[in-house]
């Protein structure tokens, strides 16, 4: 069977919800046996097996055999990420069941992700938070300004605002990008939010994933990622 070409034959595979649950438990671009993913999406091994190979026959899922064992992974990003777009537009539900949801959504995806060109994910929101509160940045969520503080911050890290203005001629701006099945909180975006990006990645404090959006963080780049903005947090509470 040849691969899914159009939305409607997709969306008839996403529409039965244990399949879009195996599809959900591998978004991290992680390999898993097929028995593991029954037993997440509450199925029996045989119903499993069914589900998984109309999956696998449509082009959205890959298998890799291991010894008697059967993996499966998601076939290429572009799968994850139709399936991040679906989960975003999703109805609104109450909040207990919303808890119940971001349960199952794998860790590492929750810290810290790909958005477009910058850091998305609690990682990123958390940094947007700390840069309004130490007062590198002010404004709305539609309209943020770089105050003269956050400039020479910035600095210090290789990024030159008024460079980054005229490479860009446009204003920076915050992003909600996936914040419906994240934490519903914005973080930053633009040529700002894509130069933090490069300064992790050039730093070697993040690594990107070869199968997905997921971001790898390492200790020390941890460490130096929540440092960032935080000392003016503690003067002025201090």
């Amino acid at each position: 069977m040849k691969p899914v070409t159009s939305i409607s034959q997709i969306a008839s595979l996403l529409a039965d919800p244990k399949r879009s649950a195996m599809l959900w438990a591998l978004i991290d671009g992680m390999a898993r046996p097929s028995d593991e993913l029954a037993s997440m999406a509450g199925l029996t091994p045989s119903s499993a097996c069914a589900h998984l190979a109309r999956l696998s026959a449509s082009g959205l899922l890959k298998l890799e055999p291991r010894g008697r064992k059967r993996y499966f992974r998601l076939a290429a990003p572009e799968v994850g990420a139709a399936v991040e777009a679906l989960a975003s537009v999703q109805v609104k539900t109450p909040e207990d069941s919303r808890e119940q949801e971001l349960g199952g959504i794998p860790l590492s995806m929750r810290r810290a992700r790909l958005c477009g060109d910058h850091l998305g994910g609690e990682l990123a929101a958390d940094l947007y938070q700390r840069l309004f509160d130490a007062g590198w940045l002010e404004g709305s969520e539609q309209h943020i300004e770089v105050t003269q503080y956050g400039r020479s911050q910035f600095a210090t890290y290789g990024i030159y605002i008024e460079a980054l203005a005229q490479h860009q001629r446009r204003s920076f701006s915050s992003c909600r990008c996936c914040s419906e099945w994240s934490d519903h909180r914005p973080h930053l975006g633009g040529g700002l939010g894509s130069s933090l990006l490069k300064l992790f990645l050039q730093s070697g404090w993040i690594r990107e994933s070869e199968t997905s959006r997921m971001l790898q963080i390492s200790a020390t780049g941890l460490a130096h990622i929540n440092r960032m903005a935080q000392v003016a947090v503690l003067k002025t509470a201090g």
